[in-house]
C-alpha cells in the first residue's frame, strides 16, 4: 500500500553534506505537503521542514540557510539537502506527507569527526 522510504544517510565529518530522499510509492505525491522531521537521542522529534505541491519551502530556523528540501513530482521523491552538518543534525530523519499523514522508516544520520 502507502510507503514513504527514506535513504542517504550516512556518517559524515562536521561541515559535511548529505542528501536524503524520500520515495513515495503507493500515491502520487505531487498533491501532498511533504515534510521533514528528526529525533535524536535524548530529546524530543523536531521539525525541520516543508515543502507544498507547488514547490513552496519553509524550515526550521536550526537549519536555515543549511537545508535545502526539494521535490521531483514526476518521480515521487522529496530530497534534503544538507550542508554544513553539525554534530546537534545528528538524528534519524523522517518524511511525512499530508493529508495522507504516511511516515516512513527513518534513515540515520551521524555527524562527529
Amino acid at each position: 500500500q502507502v510507503q514513504l522510504v527514506e535513504s542517504g544517510g550516512g556518517l559524515v565529518q562536521p561541515g559535511g553534506s548529505l542528501r536524503l530522499s524520500c520515495v513515495v510509492f503507493g500515491i502520487d505525491s505531487r498533491l501532498q505537503t511533504m515534510q521533514w522531521y528528526r529525533l535524536a537521542p535524548g530529546k524530543q522529534r523536531d521539525w525541520g521542514g516543508v515543502i507544498s505541491p507547488s514547490g513552496n519551502t519553509f524550515y526550521a530556523d536550526s537549519v536555515k540557510g543549511r537545508f535545502t528540501i526539494t521535490r521531483d513530482n514526476a518521480n515521487n521523491i522529496v530530497y534534503l539537502q544538507m550542508n554544513d552538518l553539525k554534530p546537534e543534525d545528528t538524528a534519524v530523519y523522517y518524511c511525512k506527507a499530508t493529508p495522507n499523514e504516511a511516515w516512513g522508516r527513518g534513515t540515520q544520520v551521524s555527524v562527529s569527526s
